[in-house]
């Protein structure tokens, strides 16, 4: 990869879908940019809950669940359209402590890992300090981000621990666009360039 590529890259970042997201797998999404790069990009949708607790995740997959587990963090999230039959956690670490085998590091301590390890120790109450449970994520070829920044698809927006894992999924599409000082509720749902 070369430096143009790593100094633009979004890792780490939100994107915000804009109003007329037309997609309904997006409308309404805030993800997390895990990976991008010249060969494509990955992330997880942070706001979507699905109809399925951590509990009943725990007890399908047979994985024992620590009743004592943070309560925030209490449903899965559907990720994204692709892979929807498998896990993704995206979780703080400890540098020493993350396996590059199974995990991405974002940041310096975000990573998204997809190992039954880190589920057992989530279960057993052992876990990373925060985490976020997806299944499925969702996944960009080269250069389709980029072209659809360009139409105006959405928003890129900074990302922060407490909007990943500690603000009620419901506000954090408001909390992600007010950080780069916009309201959603004054964008026409028409896109247009100047």
């Amino acid at each position: 990869m070369d430096n143009t590529t790593t100094q633009n890259s979004l890792r780490g970042t939100l994107l915000v879908a804009m109003p007329q997201m037309d997609d309904p797998n997006f409308t309404g999404a805030v993800i997390y940019l895990c990976e991008h790069n010249e060969e494509g990009s990955m992330g997880v949708v942070i706001n979507k809950p699905l109809d399925l607790s951590i509990k009943m995740l725990f007890e399908r997959i047979g994985i024992p669940y620590h009743p004592d587990e943070d309560p925030r963090m209490k449903n899965v999230f559907l990720g994204g359209p692709v892979d929807h039959d498998h896990g993704f956690i995206l979780h703080t670490y400890v540098p020493d402590d993350l396996n590059e085998q199974t995990s991405i590091p974002v940041t310096s301590d975000i990573a998204l890992t997809s190992s039954r390890d880190i589920l057992t120790s989530i279960g057993a109450g052992e876990g990373p300090n925060l985490s976020l449970i997806t299944l499925g994520y969702a996944g960009w070829g080269a250069g389709q981000l980029e072209r659809e920044l360009a139409a105006n698809v959405w928003l890129n927006s900074p990302a922060d621990k407490a909007i990943l894992f500690t603000t009620p999924f419901e506000q954090r599409l408001e909390r992600a666009v007010a950080k780069i000082g916009i309201d959603l509720n004054m964008i026409s749902h028409e896109a247009g360039h100047a």
